[in-house]
């Protein structure tokens, strides 16, 4: 029930103030009621936006114009209202139409339990790569057929097609170098990066597993998947403890330092982490988990040039792996503020991530138009456009 009136006068008349289904019990404050409960719909609908919301909003709104408009001075108010309600369902349907596409949706979907079913034991990352895009190229095609269609006004088509015999020709481009088919796939990929957990976890292994990759102590090996057990659930002091006893049992065991510096990363120790990856290198010289990872420990820290040290210490096993010049980038245009340097990296970084398909391509694409911003500001939009172009990158 709904009262909007002082204690005294519900004494008083307590049958006057009260809501009935009776028609001759409605009260006479019902308008007043109603506009109170409307004012308040309008503030709630504001920030939650659903059907239901609006429905009820919309309900409160008529019988709060049903009552207000035999009061003069009140009429204005309602329209007012009217007002508020039309805005507040512009901007719902406005942010409805932005959010969602759900052919991109379904599609990234099922791309995403594709790329959940790849092992990546004693893998390169190249071979990783090379299996996610086949995932992501396999709904591409399907992307692309539906959202032309989507795109068709049918009822037009069927017209015009009725008048004078025209058909309806969708045409489906399949050359994957093209411009047209990389947008599609792009969008799949962007997506997935955002929303697909197996994506990173999968673009981000290394599991190539050499002669002291593990361990034959079964004491040892017991503690490693315990470790992994642990850490799997983000309980990272428990997986650092078992990690220490796999490692006391055997010292020449390679993954067991690499998790164990890995999980001092997340737990902020930063120190034990890269000692625990200079431990793993000490083993195997090649490892380039820990080396990558170094670099990151690094960049907690603060200590930048040495993270600029440890990443071409990665290159030296490998020139093309495109983290290193993704790490140098990031580090002199995010925090050294060499915004030139730092996108010059970036973009050898953007140019092999699209050789070797990874789908790490759309992280350098972020970072590049943060650069363009900050270089825009500074104006240096014909610098940006320059180094882009001595990299062979198109600007859209």
């Amino acid at each position: 029930m709904l009262h909007c009136t002082t204690k005294q006068e519900r004494k008083l008349q307590p049958e006057k103030y009260w809501c009935s289904r009776k028609k001759s019990n409605y009260f006479v404050n019902a308008g007043t009621c109603y506009r109170h409960l409307f004012v308040f719909n309008c503030i709630t609908a504001f920030f939650k936006s659903g059907e239901a919301k609006s429905f009820f909003l919309s309900f409160h709104f008529v019988l709060f114009v049903y009552y207000s408009l035999n009061k003069p001075f009140m009429r204005s108010l309602a329209v007012l209202s009217l007002l508020c309600l039309l805005s507040i369902t512009a901007i719902c349907q406005k942010n409805k139409k932005k959010d969602e596409n759900p052919l991109l949706k379904e599609l990234s979907a099922s791309a995403c339990k594709c790329i959940d079913s790849i092992s990546v034991t004693n893998k390169t990352t190249d071979e990783v790569s090379s299996e996610v895009h086949e995932c992501i190229d396999k709904v591409t095609s399907a992307y692309q057929l539906g959202s032309k269609l989507m795109g068709i006004n049918l009822d037009k088509e069927i017209q015009e097609q009725k008048n004078n015999k025209k058909q309806i020709n969708i045409s489906i481009n399949t050359d994957k170098n093209s411009s047209e088919y990389k947008e599609y796939y792009y969008q799949i990929e962007r997506y997935l990066m955002d929303n697909c957990e197996a994506l990173k976890e999968k673009a981000a292994a290394h599991d190539i597993i050499t002669e002291k990759s593990f361990s034959d102590n079964k004491k040892a090996l017991e503690y490693y998947h315990k470790g992994k057990e642990a850490s799997e659930k983000d309980n990272h002091k428990k997986a650092i403890e078992y990690y220490k006893k796999a490692v006391d049992e055997d010292s020449g065991f390679v993954f067991a330092w690499d998790n164990l510096g890995l999980c001092y990363r997340k737990a902020g120790d930063f120190d034990n982490a890269i000692f625990a990856y200079e431990k793993s290198l000490s083993l195997d010289s090649t490892g380039q988990m820990p080396l990558q990872n170094i670099a990151v420990a690094y960049l907690y820290k603060k200590e930048y040039q040495k993270a600029i040290t440890a990443y071409q210490r990665l290159s030296q096993f490998d020139n093309k792996n495109p983290e290193v010049y993704y790490g140098i980038g990031q580090i002199y245009a995010m925090y050294l503020n060499d915004h030139e340097k730092g996108l010059g990296f970036m973009c050898k970084a953007y140019n092999l991530y699209i050789e070797a398909n990874s789908p790490y391509r759309t992280d350098a694409e972020k970072v590049i138009s943060v650069i363009f911003a900050e270089m825009k500001k500074q104006g240096k939009e014909d610098k940006f456009y320059e180094i882009l172009k001595a990299n062979n990158i198109s600007a859209k």
